[in-house]
């Protein structure tokens, strides 16, 4: 038989089949499209041979995409769809599967029964595309997917979800071979999980006094107790439910940091000694556990119920964003740092750290935690979940441990999938659909024996802005679908708008169902382009961008507007605006792009340090492209530089005279940004020697709100130099102290 093999995508030449193919996500490893159909009526019945829930669970999804309520037997039948379990057949992975169907019978091969059920989650699919005529076309596929690891994360500390919507998410999951989910159980705004031996951590932890609303620096609460946990009966029967989905639930329990909630109920457990109160706002929270017997007997304690009720081999710790502020006053951490003959916080937090895995170690299960776990040294046995980047997944690879990779940069679907102004309020920066789809998770720095270290790539749902579970839904979809063809390992980001078709009528599956989804997809979406001096805005759409219309005046657009037919070039300040229209009506929002255009627009510009992987939209040039950044929206149009300096070199390409240089900078301390200490405006005529000119000191800049203006003479230069100075190590008293701050800056317009 001769197969029409792929690693991603390919055209199906056969007419007539070829279009049902095209749409299935995640796209299979290989396909052989026949010509003809298989009608699928009700004198099908469903033969298990061994996969008896996974019958049942492909009787009660058939009934609901067609109506139809197929017999489950034990026997073969003139038509039947056969779910044929073969521990002997070694073609397949352990998840691996062949779905054959052919003229009266489907036969879904696997050696295991995970592989049983994603080749069925396939069939559903090619159901569910062709259900108005139930003719399913003849095909061969062998499909396996090339990560073992394929993560999910959901956090119900920040907003509590119950467990029916729980529920809900695996189901989502499932459809798109998601096989791992990430459960955030346990935070600074709440313990989500019952602890029979320590029940204060339900009857206190699990309630607060009120939540944060809006936008994180406006510092608005909305004066309602809010809680709520889940019982271990209900963490039961939601791991049960996930096992018959294939799916693992993977617990977190924080630790040594985002333990206020803990605090408030065991004031003990910390260095101070309290009081404390379950955390109202997001960020991060100085007061972390003290490392003290006390503390580890109740972790310890914690450990022991936890094991019992998730099977997963995994337990995850945590380990992110612990500020040692209360370790560098607290006379016991001192004494067990001089006792342990550690060198300094960061070797204590490794200390915690091993101490616990060995426990759970002992307990036959093992650790997951964020990248920080590297600090002051990896415990031996610890998975790094790399989320600051890529780096703390290369290096764990590099010295022999496993990383799964969940940067922010790509996998963080609390971020904008869409243009703010549309969308709901968000965390910030900017992880639209196509960027999630353009993610490799093995990085290009490892050899090929180290990559074997990656084990797969996870997305991540932060939930300080998702109030409800509609919004979870929201905020998930279309994005699963990016995250499930990378994760299979059949994406091929310069086939996105391939993929994005495909998307597109997965959507419809979702309106028949009701589940809500992101529209972001359908907007206009513009994007900057500098080349050889010249600033171009290319407006484009998921539909036909022959129907975009737009104004340069600012004015709404109408449908008699000016069409869009090639790239706008942009040489006066002036405000866009553009809508996409179908039959004289709009049918996308308005969006919305300003462009203050300056002396410094559009020239050569040259960073010496590059800004991090997740703020680094447009690189270099996002400084000189005419547009200012909002500061609301503090992710797309900014240059975002952890622990770094801004020093950018400006190219007038000739002598040119200007007295003004503006440029402006975030403050959120809670997300760890700060406003820079210092700015320096240097010139000069050759591009070697460089004169100061002028600069701005930290209180100028705090008084100016972050809008830094420096004025000065008349000068006359080609060359001209900005260097922006990072606050550095964040100080004791604010979240993340003792780490590297973050410095954000947008447009340097000089005049």
């Amino acid at each position: 038989m001769k197969y029409i093999k792929y690693l991603f995508f390919s055209f199906f030449a056969v007419v007539g089949n070829s279009y049902a193919q095209q749409n299935l996500i995640p796209q299979p490893q290989q396909i052989d499209i026949k010509s003809g159909n298989l009608y699928l009526d009700r004198n099908f019945s469903i033969v298990g041979k061994g996969s008896p829930e996974e019958a049942k669970f492909l009787q009660k999804n058939i009934k609901e995409i067609t109506g139809l309520e197929l017999p489950i037997s034990s026997k073969d039948a003139k038509k039947s769809i056969i779910l044929n379990l073969d521990a002997q057949h070694t073609a397949f992975s352990n998840e691996g599967y062949e779905l054959i169907v052919a003229a009266n019978q489907i036969t879904i091969t696997a050696n295991q029964n995970r592989g049983i059920f994603y080749g069925i989650q396939t069939l559903l699919q090619l159901i569910e595309e062709n259900r108005s005529s139930l003719n399913i076309p003849l095909l061969l596929i062998q499909d396996a997917p090339k990560f073992a690891y394929r993560g999910m994360h959901l956090d119900v500390s920040r907003h509590f979800f119950s467990t029916e919507e729980v529920k809900q998410y695996l189901d989502y999951l499932a459809a798109y071979k998601i096989n791992k989910f990430h459960w955030h159980l346990t935070d600074d705004q709440g313990w989500r999980i019952e602890i029979k031996s320590h029940p204060k951590l339900t009857e206190v932890g699990a309630f607060r006094k009120e939540s944060q609303t809006g936008p994180y620096a406006a510092m608005t609460f909305d004066g309602k107790p809010y809680g709520g946990f889940y019982t271990q009966e209900q963490i039961k029967d939601v791991v049960a439910y996930a096992q018959a989905l294939h799916i693992e639930v993977i617990p977190e329990i924080e630790m040594p940091g985002h333990a206020q909630a803990v605090l408030a109920a065991y004031p003990e457990l910390s260095c101070t000694g309290g009081p404390f109160e379950v955390g109202t706002t997001w960020g991060v929270m100085d007061d972390i556990f003290c490392p003290k017997d006390e503390t580890f007997a109740l972790l310890e304690d914690v450990i022991d119920e936890v094991i019992t009720l998730f099977p997963s081999k995994y337990i995850h710790i945590g380990g992110d964003e612990a500020p040692k502020t209360r370790w560098k006053s607290c006379p016991h951490c001192q004494e067990l740092i001089k006792k342990e003959g550690l060198t300094d916080e960061l070797e204590l937090q490794s200390y915690f750290i091993t101490r616990m895995e060995k426990y759970i170690n002992e307990k036959g299960k093992s650790i997951i935690g964020w990248d920080e776990i590297l600090e002051g040294g990896l415990a031996p046995n610890a998975t790094v979940m790399s989320w600051t980047g890529i780096q703390g997944g290369i290096h764990a690879a590099k010295t022999g441990h496993d990383a799964i990779m969940t940067p922010t940069s790509h996998l963080y679907f609390d971020y904008y999938q869409g243009n703010p102004q549309t969308e709901p309020l968000a965390f910030g920066g900017d992880t639209r659909l196509d960027k999630v789809y353009s993610f490799n998770p093995i990085p290009s720095e490892l050899s090929a024996e180290e990559a074997k270290h990656i084990l797969g790539p996870q997305a991540n749902m932060w939930t300080e802005y998702i109030t409800n579970f509609k919004q979870v839904q929201h905020m998930l979809f279309p994005r699963l679908m990016a995250l499930s063809e990378v994760a299979w390992g059949t994406s091929k980001p310069d086939d996105y708008k391939k993929f994005e078709s495909r998307v597109i009528q997965h959507l419809k599956v979702l309106d028949r169902k009701g589940i809500n989804y992101s529209k972001a997809i359908y907007e206009v979406i513009g994007n900057i382009k500098l080349v050889d001096g010249q600033l171009t805005y290319t407006l484009s759409t998921a539909n036909d961008p022959k129907h975009i219309r737009y104004t340069i005046d600012g004015s709404e657009p109408s449908s008699a507007s000016l069409p869009y037919v090639s790239p706008i070039n942009i040489d006066q300040s002036q405000t866009i605006k553009a809508t996409y229209f179908e039959n004289g009506k709009p049918i996308s929002a308005t969006i919305t792009q300003s462009f203050d255009i300056s002396k410094s627009t559009g020239k050569n510009i040259r960073l010496v340090e590059q800004p991090g992987e997740a703020y680094s939209t447009g690189g270099a040039s996002t400084l000189i492209d005419g547009v200012f950044g909002d500061k609301q929206y503090f992710g797309k149009n900014w240059l975002g530089f952890n622990g770094k300096d801004v020093n950018a070199t400006i190219d007038f390409g000739k002598e040119t005279e200007f007295s003004t240089v503006k440029l402006s900078s975030l403050d959120r301390k809670g997300s760890w940004i700060h406003f820079p200490k210092e700015v320096r405006v240097s010139i000069s005529k050759d591009g070697s020697q460089y004169e100061f000119v002028k600069g701005l000191s930290q209180a100028e800049i705090i008084d100016s709100d972050g809008d830094l203006v420096v004025t000065f003479p008349v000068q006359n230069a080609r060359y001209i130099k900005v260097e922006v100075l990072n606050l550095g190590i964040i100080p004791d008293g604010q979240a993340g102290a003792g780490s590297g701050a973050w410095l954000f800056v947008d447009e340097i317009s000089v005049n």
